[in-house]
């Protein structure tokens, strides 16, 4: 099944007005491939301007957001509000969500499903600690996460979500998995959703890479057949970003 390569930027908490300004100009200008779903995720301040400015070719996504439409909760944004500014994606699940705020299993999963329920899309983000790998607990760990996921959302509703394997020992230490490391456990992860959810699922769903990816590594690993596309941290605020949505070109 042919699957639509997508890559996301995932921006963090960097950028200003000049920035966003810059790297909307060169992407708009850029041949970008034409079949490489493109998505970016400036901090929550700047989405509106963002959404405003991005060509059309390049959609924009949150990088968080919470489990209900709105409430007591300072500091947070809900997928309702994200959706009266035209924002179709978030990023829910990050690594740094999890081990720097102690997101949990289950709170990340909450979050998920109700934005999916909200008719927005998600990238959702899953993946190992360097001592979780080293104990050989990768896929327990892994399997575990989109389990929780599951246990919120129907058949359905994962034709909303894309997966990102992001082993947390990779993210911004410029460590990456090796394709064949991370192609083996995309390909797990895959056979996991298939006898989990279904096969259905498991054919169309989006599996992408995250974990120091660069205009360097990124056709390498563009190649492995699990890896449907990056999430991509750093390299999404260089111009390099352009060869990494062009890796499969």
């Amino acid at each position: 099944m042919s699957r639509k390569f997508f890559v996301g930027g995932n921006w963090k908490m960097n950028g200003d007005k000049k920035f966003i300004t810059e790297t909307i100009e060169y992407l708009g200008k850029a041949n970008l491939d034409k079949n490489v779903e493109i998505v970016i995720a400036p901090p929550s301040i700047y989405l509106e301007c963002v959404h405003y400015l991005a060509p059309r070719n390049i959609q924009v996504s949150a990088q968080n957001c919470y489990s209900v439409a709105k409430g007591a909760f300072t500091g947070e944004i809900s997928p309702v509000m994200l959706n009266d500014i035209g924002i179709e994606w978030v990023i829910i699940g990050h690594s740094e969500r999890r081990n720097v705020f102690g997101e949990t299993d289950n709170l990340i999963a909450e979050k998920i499903g109700y934005t999916v329920g909200t008719g927005l899309k998600v990238i959702a983000c899953v993946g190992e600690k360097l001592e979780e790998r080293e104990a050989g607990q990768t896929e327990a760990v892994v399997f575990q996460q989109v389990k929780a996921i599951n246990n919120k959302l129907t058949e359905s509703d994962w034709s909303r979500v894309v997966i990102a394997y992001e082993p947390v020992w990779a993210i911004g230490t410029g460590k990456t998995a090796t394709p064949q490391q991370a192609q083996e456990v995309h390909e797990k992860l895959r056979e996991f959703i298939k006898n989990e959810i279904s096969e259905k699922v498991a054919n169309e769903i989006r599996i992408i890479y995250g974990g120091s990816v660069t205009g360097s590594n990124a056709k390498d690993l563009a190649k492995e057949k699990d890896i449907d596309g990056f999430l991509v941290g750093g390299a999404s605020l260089k111009p390099e970003f352009v060869d990494i949505i062009n890796a499969k070109l």
